[in-house]
This record gives C-alpha cells, structure tokens and sequence, in this order.
C-alpha cells in the first residue's frame, strides 16, 4: 500500500525530547539538517520508511470536538505542507507539544525527527509526506576491520538499528479536508503507557477503507461464533470451527461482501441469521463503528485476519484434529461404557 522506491528526503530536523514527568528537558536544534551524503539518505530513508511498506490500516486525524484545526499535529502538518519555509519552526512546535504531554513515568526519552518526503506513493498515487518518529531503543554494535596483517575488532554504544524503528508517523498531502492520510508504527502499542503516542500526541482514528471494513466483519463474526453462540444455540466446537471455515473461504472466493449473501451462504440458518445481524448492529452501536452491508473486500486484510481463526478442535492433551473440509465427515459421540466423548472421522486414504 505504500512504497518508497520513488521517495527522496527533503528535509530532516532532529530534537530530544525528555520526559516532563522526570523533569527531564526538551533541546530543540536550531535549524535543519542539510544531507549532502547520499548512502546515507537511503539509509534514513529505509529506517523512517521501510516499515511501512507492511502497514495496511490508514487513519486520519480528528478531535473529540470535531473541530480538525483543534488537533495541534494536525495544524502543524497543515502549515509545514502550506509554508515550506515553516518546516523546522514547526519541527520545534511539534517537539515541544510531544514533550508536553510525555508525563507518564515509563514513557522513553529519545531523539524526534521531523522529515519532509517528496513522491511517497500510497495506493498507487505520488504524494509528499511528513514524517514524525522517534527513537528510544539504542543498541551496542561490534565493528571489524582490517588492520596490518589480519583484522581488528571495536564497538559503539548508545547507537540506533536501522531495521527497527520505535515509533513513526507518516502524514501524506492528500485528503486534507478529511483529516490527510496517516499511516502509524508504535512498537510499544501493547503497553498501557505507549497509547500517549497515537492516542494522545496524534489523535487518531482509522479509516473506514475496504481493509477496516473486511477487518471489522471478520472480526466481528468470529467473536459471534467464538463467544455468542453459545448463548443462543446449543452448538459443538467442530461446528463452530466449520462456521469459522466457510467464513474464511467466502471472503477468500469473493470480490466483494454482502451481508445477506454471506448470511446465507456461511450461516445458512435463519435464527442464526438473525442474531448474527443483532450483534453486528450492538457492535456498531457500542463502539460508534459503522459497517456497511457491502464493500469490496481486501485481501491483505483477509490474509492477516486468518492468521488469527483457528481449524483446531484440542482433545484433552492427547489429540488435535484440524478441520479444514467438510464437516459432515466427522462426528461426535458418547461412550457409555468409558464415560467419554468420541469423535468418529470419514476418511478415503491417509496422506
């Protein structure tokens, strides 16, 4: 979805933020860095921009008041796409702003850097791009080189991987009016004192593109199956995984998605049916999300969320049977004599 084979580095500002919480300070540069080397713009340009070249979800940027001119990323990258000349003023603003509210305890300290790029391609179209990251790992590296008549061995501390990059934030020039396309890297995302990054600094929210729409769906189906059926209907682990399979194979046939022909086609029940449809109408409720009835469905987003439904029915410790096919060829029972349950499996020949 995006790439950088085409994209140059304008412009770079470096400034170090502390945390405001350890009394720490900021020391903002006063002015930005003119690079004339140019193994090493390919190598800035892989460290900021090679990560995204796995990301699919696109957010944009928005406030609680609805107001976009109030989120204060937003404003700055407005003014730095509108005034070039603006660039590291607003580099320092922005540092300043991170800085204010990097007042949790275990938040890192590190270097930010504000980069321009020219012709970031994403989705296909040639954009510039404001790049916001920030590094907070450093790592010791062991150098060798020659000397005399065989070799020698140093080291250098304190320095960044260019293969991992902590934070980032990449602000493409193009729906401005909806809050510009932002793709974002937060290494720390699972921890409860990193949400400052995308949550609290940048104010985001997703996209609601085919990707997210194929996500939800997905999602929200398997949580049906996994957690709400059991409510409702009186239902074996091997049909629910047969359930999750068609699903799965139906997003993978299909260009796009419909609500009632996925309903028929996967659920095939009427009762079921319906109380499919309630839970996707309480989700969208509960957490403000809409989704509609029919999009065109994203592949990247069916690969990635079937990485996560699981074709394994798990016997006690002694079995797993995976179930890929059809589920009329295996089925369940009772032995009354061993007081256990029993799975009979149809097969023609083993493989």
């Amino acid at each position: 979805m995006i790439s950088f084979f085409e994209a140059s580095l304008a412009e770079l500002s470096i400034h170090r933020i502390g945390n405001k919480s350890e009394d720490e300070f900021y020391v903002l540069s006063e002015q930005s860095l003119v690079i004339e080397d140019e193994q090493l713009k390919n190598l800035l340009l892989q460290y900021f921009l090679g990560p995204y070249g796995k990301v699919n979800e696109i957010y944009r940027f928005f406030h609680p008041n609805e107001d976009l001119n109030l989120n204060e990323v937003y404003h700055f990258a407005e003014s730095i796409f509108e005034k070039g000349e603006s660039f590291h003023d607003n580099s320092q603003q922005l540092a300043k702003y991170l800085y204010e509210i990097s007042n949790h305890p275990k938040i890192k300290s590190g270097e930010l850097y504000v980069a321009y790029f020219e012709n970031v391609q994403i989705e296909g179209e040639l954009h510039d791009a404001i790049g916001i990251f920030k590094s907070e790992n450093k790592e010791t590296y062991l150098k060798v080189y020659p000397e005399n008549s065989g070799f020698n061995v140093s080291y250098e501390q304190e320095a960044i991987n260019i293969s991992k990059l902590d934070k980032g934030c990449l602000i493409i020039n193009t729906e401005k009016d909806q809050g510009y396309k932002v793709a974002v890297i937060d290494q720390t995302n699972r921890s409860a004192e990193a949400v400052y990054w995308k949550d609290e600094f940048l104010k985001l929210r997703i996209r609601n593109d085919n990707y997210h729409q194929t996500s939800n769906v997905l999602g929200v189906y398997k949580n049906f199956v996994t957690q709400k059926l059991d409510e409702d209907f009186e239902i074996s682990k091997a049909d629910k995984i047969d359930l999750l399979n068609r699903s799965i194979k139906y997003f993978k046939e299909k260009d796009s998605f419909d609500l009632d022909e996925f309903s028929t086609e996967v659920i095939a029940n009427a009762e079921g049916i319906e109380s499919f449809k309630n839970y996707k109408k309480n989700y969208e409720e509960e957490f403000d999300t809409a989704i509609p009835d029919s999009f065109d469905i994203s592949d990247a987003a069916v690969k990635k969320q079937a990485r996560d439904y699981k074709s394994v029915l798990k016997l006690d410790k002694n079995f797993h049977i995976y179930i890929h096919g059809n589920k009329e060829l295996i089925e369940k029972g009772f032995d009354d004599d061993k007081s256990m349950n029993y799975y009979k499996v149809y097969f023609r020949e083993e493989q």
